[in-house]
């Protein structure tokens, strides 16, 4: 391998390895000032998930967010999925907007390194360990399924006794490797699992990175791009730690689609964490600013409540005003896929 192509290897996969130098118990919030709609009402309960990892079954810390009880009944489920070298508590503050808005979040911890390839990033073969998350959703609706009963766990150590079975409805919402997870798993959903990826109703993927091993980005976008299933992403510009923009270059040149997000002009791979980032994360790949997680936070979340009624709401796309205030500002810009 050149040396070029070598850097462009080796460089991010030190700054992810470098991301995970603190353990996810010890991370703190930024000092990022939260809005007014911060998720106040949202319970939070941490628990546990089983998954099959070659012979073994891995018991992974997952952490679930229910809506306020004036919400009504949750509007659908999130899988917010975190990145290489993280863990769910990077997650909190994003978790708790989707939360906020009427939705039950659930975040699990997958490994970065595992002898058995059972890892979030693809670092060898993944992939029957990825098909085993994949299962989670598959048999979601069974009471004694592993999800199912994570929920009820969660539910029970939160009181929220007023809620009833996990929702029907899904979205994935993945950062980093954790968005190419998300894409690979609807993937298998579509191939394997049709009854459940009828409950997909969209990916929203925030700053994704393709694997440096393997084409499970690649080989899972084709097959999505044959169907309606959204896919929107909020993107940083490309460098080290999002190995120069790959999963964004992969949404641009496999979905045959006008519009697939945004990049972020000034933006960081932490945006997604927001005010969950650590000392770790703004070291390797610099400090949000609070404009940057704001609009990803608003377009996340109403991209993913879109996804779930089937509407569009205006303000948030090309031609609408908070779009247009976004792209005024210099903010964003519009990232369009492929000629269909």
């Amino acid at each position: 391998m050149h040396l070029p192509a070598l850097r462009k290897v080796i460089v991010p996969a030190l700054a992810a390895l470098l991301l995970g130098v603190v353990p996810a118990t010890t991370a703190h919030s930024a000092t990022l000032a939260s809005p007014a709609s911060a998720a106040s009402a949202v319970t939070k309960a941490s628990t546990t998930v089983d998954v099959s990892c070659a012979v073994f079954t891995y018991r992974q810390s997952a952490d679930w967010y229910f809506p306020s009880t004036a919400s009504g009944a949750p509007k659908g489920l999130i899988w917010l999925q975190h990145g290489f070298a993280r863990a769910n508590d990077h997650m909190t503050d994003l978790a708790g907007r989707y939360a906020a808005a009427g939705y039950v979040v659930f975040a699990p911890t997958l490994r970065s390194a595992d002898m058995f390839g059972c890892t979030l990033q693809n670092i060898g073969n993944n992939k029957p360990f990825l098909d085993n998350v994949a299962k989670w959703f598959a048999s979601a609706d069974n009471p004694s399924s592993q999800l199912a009963r994570s929920y009820a766990s969660a539910k029970s150590q939160a009181g929220r006794t007023d809620l009833g079975a996990l929702p029907a409805a899904f979205v994935f919402s993945g950062h980093s490797a954790g968005a190419e997870a998300a894409e690979y798993v609807a993937q298998r959903l579509r191939a394997d699992h049709p009854a459940a990826f009828a409950k997909v109703r969209g990916l929203v993927l925030l700053d994704p990175v393709k694997s440096f091993i393997g084409n499970n980005t690649d080989a899972s976008l084709s097959q999505l791009a044959t169907t309606s299933l959204p896919i929107l992403t909020v993107s940083a510009p490309g460098y080290s730690c999002n190995n120069s923009g790959s999963g964004t270059t992969a949404l641009q040149q496999l979905l045959p689609r006008p519009f697939v997000g945004v990049r972020l002009t000034t933006g960081a791979h932490t945006d997604a964490e927001g005010s969950s980032t650590d000392d770790a994360g703004t070291l390797m790949c610099g400090t949000p600013q609070q404009k940057n997680v704001s609009a990803l936070q608003t377009l996340a979340v109403g991209w993913a409540k879109d996804a779930f009624t089937g509407a569009r709401t205006a303000d948030l796309y090309p031609g609408g005003a908070y779009y247009a205030s976004l792209l005024a500002a210099g903010t964003v810009q519009t990232l369009q896929g492929r000629a269909s």
